[in-house]
């Protein structure tokens, strides 16, 4: 909930010239949207819409705080699942009419400690971290008091006609006697929305973009904003190829029992017990070994025979899952250098820690919940398999 009854009290001057400006990301994410439905953490290639641009901003390294501004309880839990702060907005500065500035000064009323807002909007989902980074230095090195995200674009404008009006149309950034070719042409600037920073005291002059200004362009391939349904299916083939998708991750943790297999088991005409089981996963494990991932296989059962009918080069692990945090420790890894992929209530813990989590399709409510990615496939049907990938495709972008 929200932390304002601490932060509010007024930071002494001399306290504040000492200190190093405190620079604040802001994700503002109301409840409600006339488009979709809430929208800020609707599932997009896996992941909650708004958790795209909170892994961006933690990642950056260069925010005091990160937050979230929401009036709505699911969105709350969200945003402390990703371990941001988050400020319970007004309903005053949570109406359909509200604008994005009002919503941001009453932050700034109630958080006294905060010098400059980094405003990303949570419908950018292929922010970079190196871009916040770039931004943050053009504020606190080179002296700008706002920056804002803009993307080029090169199209040719021409002035509209309204109807029932006998005109002509003209054209407003073209010479068609002498019309360029694309790669002649600089083309021009365009705001795309991704984020908006800028200092404090502008902001309370009611101005977030202002003073000492300078934009910054963003590549075109990762300026993407969701707007209505139809844009769904595009931005998850964008995020998931130009996106930022994690840190490296080191060691995967993965549940036997109902991950590599369905969960269930039943026996044989003589009596052997027999479980459904991934006869995909040794390759999905296979691969994240040739990259150098280390992978523990776990389970509260004997399954040493599974594992060799499944030609798993990997040792199970017999062990209770909170054995795990044990063995992190021991290898001395953090939790973001961990991917884990569980299935039942005993792995919610570890979803919960891990920096990339994944679950089967099939997997329980709560493990859901848990999880950062879910699964198109369920246990034993390949989920090992996609879960592999989609760590592969992280690794991937993280090294571009």
């Amino acid at each position: 909930m929200d932390s304002a009854a601490a932060s509010a009290c007024p930071v002494p001057a001399a306290e504040a010239a000492q200190r190093p400006p405190h620079m604040a990301a802001l994700v503002l994410a109301r409840g409600g949207s006339k488009g979709i439905p809430l929208k800020n953490i609707k599932r997009l290639a896996g992941l909650p819409l708004i958790g795209w641009v909170l892994r961006a901003a933690i990642d950056s390294g260069v925010f005091q705080s990160v937050w979230v501004s929401t009036d709505h309880d699911e969105i709350e839990k969200v945003a402390e699942k990703f371990g941001v702060k988050v400020h319970r907005r007004s309903a005053e500065v949570s109406k359909d009419s509200s604008t994005s500035l009002e919503a941001i000064q009453e932050f700034l009323r109630r958080h006294n400690e905060v010098d400059i807002i980094g405003n990303i909007q949570a419908t950018s989902p292929c922010l970079h971290p190196d871009d916040l980074v770039k931004v943050a230095k053009m504020i606190r090195e080179d002296g700008y008091d706002s920056v804002f995200s803009v993307v080029r674009r090169h199209l040719f404008r021409w002035s509209e006609i309204k109807k029932g009006v006998n005109e002509v149309t003209v054209p407003q950034n073209l010479d068609t006697a002498k019309r360029p070719r694309r790669q002649d042409w600089g083309g021009e600037l365009y705001e795309n929305g991704s984020f908006y920073f800028a200092k404090k005291d502008l902001i309370e002059k009611d101005y977030l973009q202002g003073g000492k200004v300078i934009y910054y362009e963003m590549r075109a391939e990762c300026s993407v904003d969701i707007d209505i349904d139809i844009d769904w299916p595009i931005a998850e083939q964008r995020v998931l190829r130009y996106g930022y998708l994690g840190k490296e991750m080191k060691l995967l943790v993965c549940s036997v029992d109902g991950c590599l297999t369905n969960g269930h088991s039943c026996l044989s005409e003589d009596q052997k017990e027999l479980s459904s089981d991934d006869d995909r996963g040794a390759d999905g494990i296979s691969l994240l070994k040739k990259r150098g991932v280390e992978i523990w296989l776990i389970s509260e059962e004997e399954r040493s025979k599974t594992i060799s009918a499944m030609k798993l080069d990997c040792e199970v692990k017999v062990q209770n899952r909170r054995d795990v945090e044990d063995w992190r420790n021991k290898m001395s890894l953090s939790w973001k250098e961990v991917a884990y992929l569980g299935y039942d209530e005993s792995d919610v813990d570890c979803l919960k820690e891990a920096g990339m989590s994944g679950v089967p399709a099939d997997a329980c409510a709560a493990a859901q919940k848990a999880a950062g990615y879910i699964c198109k496939s369920n246990g034993g049907r390949g989920a090992i398999q996609e879960f592999a990938e989609y760590i592969l495709l992280l690794m991937k972008t993280v090294n571009l």
